[in-house]
């Protein structure tokens, strides 16, 4: 399907981004992927489970991609992959990406890398038959790597929340059911709230440089969906191009809502959560994050939070 159009959820992990996305594949037209900036290691090596609840090597879906795309996974190499990611899709690298000129070096391989995705993107709207694919990667490095490939036809989804409850929920130890019994990463990361907040920091900055350089975006702030999915919902429809109506009608009047098994290939586990859900604002991070790390993050974010009304 050669016009399809790319939806990338961008942001900092523990964001509310998997919710959005999860609600974003419910409409009409649309294929969320999961983060498939992962799925190289954690899909093709580890074998973890797609959102199906297959393992992804017996999910009949990524197998049919798989060929559409490479002529099967076999021919894609994986280690070759991530060793080229490591050269390109890293925040050090976004200045360089959305330079007016970007050194011919790294735009080479940034070419060669988002080729990957785009054929990828492709099959996935071809096996799929949606005309809309999302990729909830959230790097901010990836969206540069896919604005020199797409140009105004990326559209970035920026999905922000208090850095606060980030730094509170990056320190929660959440088992991850969809690691394999040997893979090393049976819990999802975790990283103190100092750290994370860099981290937000930096991720958030080269979103909103996106926007700035004329990638056309979304800003969505978990707070005001959670508080009002409906209304948001719609928002995010019809930056979609899927139709405002529709992301309304997704979501009832008292912000609930029916998820169905997807094909995800990488994220939360909330990825698994099927049937009806109830949207609603967390704010445990008030009371489970401590005074010292609460100042310490809103002092170390306040520049950048700031922007975004936080």
């Amino acid at each position: 399907m050669n016009d399809f159009r790319l939806v990338f959820v961008g942001g900092i992990g523990r964001s509310g981004s998997t919710l959005i996305e999860r609600l974003l594949g419910e409409l009409p037209g649309v294929c969320s992927m999961g983060e498939v900036v992962h799925m190289w290691r954690r899909a093709l090596v580890d074998d973890e489970t797609c959102g199906c609840g297959e393992r992804f090597a017996r999910c009949p879906f990524w197998a049919e991609v798989g060929r559409e795309a490479f002529g099967g996974w076999r021919r894609v190499d994986p280690a070759e992959v991530l060793e080229l990611k490591e050269t390109v899709d890293r925040t050090r690298y976004a200045p360089g990406l959305l330079a007016a000129r970007p050194p011919a070096e790294l735009a080479r391989r940034a070419r060669r890398y988002t080729e990957l995705y785009d054929r990828l993107y492709r099959a996935v709207a071809l096996v799929s038959g949606c005309p809309v694919v999302v990729d909830s990667s959230k790097h901010a490095s990836l969206a540069a790597c896919l604005r020199l490939r797409y140009g105004v036809r990326l559209r970035l989804l920026h999905v922000v929340r208090d850095p606060r409850a980030v730094a509170h929920a990056w320190r929660k130890r959440v088992p991850r059911p969809d690691a394999a019994p040997t893979s090393p990463e049976q819990y999802m990361a975790r990283c103190s709230p100092v750290r994370s907040a860099v981290r937000w920091s930096a991720q958030n900055e080269v979103l909103a440089a996106l926007e700035r350089a004329g990638t056309p975006t979304l800003r969505v702030r978990y707070e005001d969906f959670a508080g009002d999915p409906r209304a948001e919902l719609r928002r995010i429809a019809g930056f979609a191009g899927c139709g405002e109506e529709a992301g309304e009608a997704a979501v009832g009047e008292c912000g609930t809502a029916l998820l169905s098994p997807g094909h995800t290939v990488s994220g939360n586990p909330m990825r698994f959560r099927t049937g009806r859900v109830r949207v609603r604002p967390d704010v445990s991070w008030r009371s489970g994050l401590g005074p010292g790390h609460r100042l310490a993050v809103s002092a170390l974010t306040f520049p950048v939070r700031r922007r975004f009304g936080y």
